[in-house]
């Protein structure tokens, strides 16, 4: 995350959808509850809205918090489907996320039978 905003150590997706019209303090309070992290311990907490095409970005720097939010005015954000509450991905995967690719399909690996 280039700017103001320090790249924090993770960065963590929440699976399950939203409402954004919460703010910090809401946010803070799922991530605690319901992901079972600390909001304060420098990760960064990706929410997204029902629809797909927003996200909401929770990361605290130690001197305060951050709260951003992104929407695609096409598409939607592509996310994974998992059992667990929140999962974490890469600065890469990250980029990818925030641009509207699918940022799962770049880093697959190849079927074991696939042949050149």
């Amino acid at each position: 995350m280039p700017g103001l905003i320090e790249a924090p150590a993770q960065i963590w997706l929440a699976v399950e959808p939203v409402d954004l019209r919460r703010g910090i303090d809401g946010l803070s309070t799922i991530v605690q509850q319901a992901l079972g992290h600390s909001p304060c311990a420098g990760s960064a907490f990706v929410f997204r809205n029902r629809a797909g095409n927003r996200l909401k970005l929770l990361l605290w720097d130690g001197n305060g918090v951050w709260l951003c939010q992104r929407r695609l005015h096409r598409g939607h954000f592509v996310w994974l489907q998992a059992h667990d509450a929140c999962f974490s991905i890469t600065q890469a995967q990250w980029q990818w996320l925030i641009a509207g690719v699918d940022w799962q399909r770049l880093s697959a690996l190849p079927p074991a039978d696939w042949q050149v």
